[in-house]
């Protein structure tokens, strides 16, 4: 059959059009990434509210999901198992990570604020500062975890001898805190906004950001084969989270809203959480800082995570930030 001209030119131009149409409206494939402590502690009240707003989107990425962890070594294999190989871990997990073979790189600061850690014990009880915890057993989440270093800095900072203090590993907040309520320890860590949520219970024996200076907290990390293969989504989220970030510190009520419903929390909670590190200035929008990295090696020497200085020119890559990131210390 022969088909009139017209008709093939009408049919062409219909083709071209329905292909223009599907790019145009053809959605960005929704992506998920790894934060450490997901709906636990405030790492990722950035991406909760960058997610919420769109912001990811408008960076050129749909990130639409988060893969939780409970931290550490868990939160690397999540990484690393994930399609979109980027999280956010705590920096001790990511050094110990690359230092067992893990060729990752650190693409940006998360947060470099100890501000939502504590130290808690009974209402009734003999504790009233630090000092107090001579001679006593306190509960701390796991061997050369953050909250046992953290503890450890507190009492250098004080000038107290650690080993007249005996640390029990409880496996976790919660269990530290039965064995708190059981009589086991005299006082046991905490962190936001879990201290929150219970602080009708116990009494705050320290804040850890009130004794301890900034320090970087949290990196980004990723493998080299997708920061070599995919840097555009790599910046994309770098962006999106900067975003989320400054939304925070632009309205912090809004943020607690969000909060609210992503951790499932009350509202009075989640507006009180957001609220506690507004000052202390937790989030980071991504740059690094040589003396606040610096700190958290110092740190890490003390629970015996690592025995020597960190060469962060082999591990960091500056160039997925945005421009005006990039040159700041």
């Amino acid at each position: 059959m022969i088909v009139p001209l017209r008709l093939k030119c009408f049919c062409r131009a219909a083709v071209v059009a329905a292909a223009m149409l599907l790019s145009v409206h053809t959605p960005v494939r929704a992506e998920e990434i790894s934060v450490t402590q997901w709906g636990a502690s405030l790492y990722g009240a950035p991406y909760a509210v960058a997610m919420e707003k769109g912001l990811f989107k408008q960076a050129g990425i749909d990130i639409t999901g988060i893969l939780g962890s409970g931290g550490g070594g868990t939160t690397v294999r999540n990484i690393l198992a994930s399609p979109t190989p980027y999280g956010e871990v705590a920096i001790g997990a990511a050094l110990a990570a690359q230092a067992q073979g893990l060729d990752l790189v650190f693409v940006n600061v998360g947060t470099h604020s100890v501000a939502e850690a504590s130290m808690v014990t009974m209402p009734n009880s003999n504790i009233k500062s630090v000092e107090d915890l001579v001679g006593k057993k306190i509960a701390v989440t796991s061997p050369r975890s953050v909250s046992e270093m953290l503890f450890l800095l507190v009492l250098r900072e004080k000038g107290l001898d650690a080993s007249k203090i005996t640390r029990v590993a409880a496996g976790g907040y919660m269990p530290g805190l039965t064995m708190l309520e059981n009589g086991g320890v005299a006082a046991a860590v905490l962190i936001e906004p879990l201290s929150i949520i219970r602080k009708a219970k116990y009494r705050t024996v320290y804040n850890a950001g009130e004794v301890l200076k900034p320090m970087t907290t949290s990196v980004g990390i990723t493998t080299r084969e997708f920061a070599r293969e995919h840097p555009d989504k790599l910046r994309a989220i770098i962006a999106g989270r900067r975003a989320g970030v400054q939304a925070i510190y632009k309205d912090p009520a809004e943020a607690g809203r969000i909060l609210e419903k992503s951790y499932n929390l009350q509202p009075d909670i989640a507006a009180e959480a957001v609220n506690n590190m507004i000052a202390p200035h937790m989030w980071s929008e991504g740059g690094f800082n040589q003396v606040e990295l610096d700190r958290m090696v110092d740190a890490l020497k003390l629970t015996g995570e690592i025995k020597a200085d960190v060469n962060w020119s082999k591990l960091i890559d500056k160039s997925f930030l945005p421009a005006d990131l990039q040159g700041k210390q």
